[in-house]
């Protein structure tokens, strides 16, 4: 059954992230980190491309880095992690809003 190992592997990562939250990490590096797990159950439950993806992206390996990273530079890690969360943020407002743009010309087409 597709996508049910890498439902699997994303609840076991969940660890990580627990123990990351246990060691302080603010809510920045741990929304980080869920979207680490969030892609890499995503993409990798597509077939083929999910196994292609999954070679690449090791979500662990980089939540791993990121607690690491949490432990021996906390301001940085913290700071780095604002600016990619705030960023991602920006950009999926963008998509939003181009998406609800391009609903709204193809309903004027269909209907205007």
């Amino acid at each position: 059954m597709p996508g049910v190992g890498d439902f699997l592997g994303g609840a076991a990562s969940i660890y990580i992230i627990l123990e990351a939250a246990r060691a302080g990490a603010p809510a920045s590096v741990l929304l980080r980190m869920a979207t680490n797990v969030g892609i890499d159950m995503l993409v990798g439950a597509v077939p083929v491309l999910g196994d292609l993806f999954d070679f690449g992206w090791k979500s662990n390996t980089r939540n791993a880095w990121l607690l690491a990273g949490h432990i021996e530079q906390p301001r940085e890690t913290k700071r780095a992690s604002r600016t990619l969360v705030v960023a991602v943020l920006l950009l999926l407002t963008f998509v939003a809003a181009g998406i609800s743009a391009l609903v709204i010309v193809v309903l004027r087409r269909l209907f205007g």
